[in-house]
């Protein structure tokens, strides 16, 4: 104990949610220094009795720390709380830990620079009750030097992972990310009601619909490699065969209640290929 707070920064947590509320019974129960603000004062008060240190306001939490952590519900709140600090921050590193975009991660980077205090964003891909568990991550991004200065600390939450220095890199990796998971969640979906409209068993169906999606995780590391190196062999079919396919499915799919996936932009840039002489390219070149 003696050891850690003569080595550990003073830690502040401005927003005790789920979230806010399990970082800060982490970081206590490793002996941390942690002081506490909430806009509801009462929502902090088991965490006082834990042995957090209640502030009055966010200025005074702020201004008492080495390591700030925003745990925040979106970036109206971040910037609401930025917005009450009007002192020099050197030497301090703030951590947003919120939901938001990555217009919203570059636009508190800057408000934190201006306040002369080093930035990361982070990308928390954990429940609450898994913070501080190796079954939690958490993706960071911005400086790197703070990220490493205070990496032991963020280890004491998650397997931290740095993604890069861009302040936007860890909402970017986040969402994509989900988005991967929205394409095939709707993708399949669109086939399960495109098949049920033409009277299809949708349950003997949807067993060539794993299939089919097996193919795609299965060519992941290919598909990597092709955009890596700019160079996108046929494989299966070549762009001429895949449009002829994209072309019946935007058929099939008119009118139907989750759209089309936006296959006509697809099919513009198959055909805008083609009509370049790389017709004989495959699909991986649409996004080449």
């Amino acid at each position: 104990m003696v050891d850690v707070e003569k080595s550990a920064p003073r830690i502040a947590v401005i927003g005790t949610g789920a979230i806010g509320g399990a970082v800060v019974h982490r970081l206590l129960g490793d002996g941390r220094h942690v002081t506490v603000w909430n806009r509801t004062e009462g929502r902090a008060r088991d965490l006082v009795v834990a042995g957090a240190l209640p502030a009055q306001s966010v200025r005074e939490a702020v201004s008492s720390s080495t390591l700030v952590f925003l745990t925040l519900k979106d970036y109206a709140a971040v910037e609401q709380c930025l917005g009450q600090l009007d002192m020099d921050l050197s030497g301090q590193t703030i951590v947003g830990m919120y939901t938001g975009s990555a217009s919203e991660a570059r636009q508190a980077a800057q408000r934190v620079a201006g306040l002369g205090a080093q930035y990361i964003d982070a990308g928390i891909q954990a429940s609450p009750e898994v913070i501080g568990t190796d079954a939690a991550t958490i993706l960071y991004s911005g400086s790197p030097e703070a990220f490493e200065q205070h990496r032991a600390t963020l280890e004491l939450l998650s397997k931290p992972r740095f993604v890069g220095e861009a302040p936007e890199a860890a909402a970017v990796w986040d969402l994509a990310l989900f988005g991967v998971w929205y394409d095939a969640q709707l993708g399949l979906l669109r086939a399960l009601e495109t098949a049920h409209a033409a009277g299809i068993n949708v349950l003997e169906f949807s067993r060539t619909a794993s299939t089919q999606l097996g193919h795609v995780v299965a060519a992941v590391p290919a598909t990597v490699s092709e955009m890596q190196q700019g160079i996108y062999p046929a494989g299966p079919a070549d762009l001429t065969e895949h449009l002829t396919v994209v072309r019946h499915l935007i058929e099939l799919r008119a009118g139907r209640r989750l759209s089309d996936g936006g296959l006509p932009e697809v099919a513009a840039k198959i055909e805008a290929l083609i009509a370049d002489g790389r017709g004989g390219e495959g699909l991986t070149a649409t996004a080449g």
